[in-house]
């Protein structure tokens, strides 16, 4: 599939997942992210820097629970509660953030529950 942002052409696989990670740019994850109903804030332009950081680092994404655990307490009190970090992520990612997330951050499609 083909997607234009701004009169350039980004190729992508049928779920929306860019195939070349090196034609990513601010404006393509703005575009993908208002096709699927999510807002950015600078909480997830955080994560999306997050994730794409740790996949460069590790060559995977981080799964929900490493997520919740090493995030949930660097954002603070309010979210040392793994419940309430899990929410928040959701609250900001409704579908599945971490498949999300991966796609806005250029990363391969990560698995359904992870």
């Amino acid at each position: 599939m083909n997607m234009i942002v701004h009169d350039r052409v980004f190729e992508t696989d049928e779920q929306g997942f860019l195939l070349h990670a090196e034609d990513w740019s601010e404006e393509y994850a703005e575009t993908v992210a208002e096709q699927d109903g999510v807002r950015l804030y600078d909480e997830s332009w955080g994560l999306i820097g997050y994730f794409h950081d740790y996949y460069q680092q590790y060559s995977t994404h981080p799964s929900m629970r490493q997520l919740v655990l090493t995030l949930g307490r660097q954002h603070g009190m309010h979210f040392h509660d793994r419940k309430e970090y899990e929410k928040f992520l959701y609250r900001l990612f409704p579908r599945d953030p971490v498949r999300e997330i991966c796609k806005l951050a250029r990363l391969p499609r990560a698995e359904p529950g992870t």
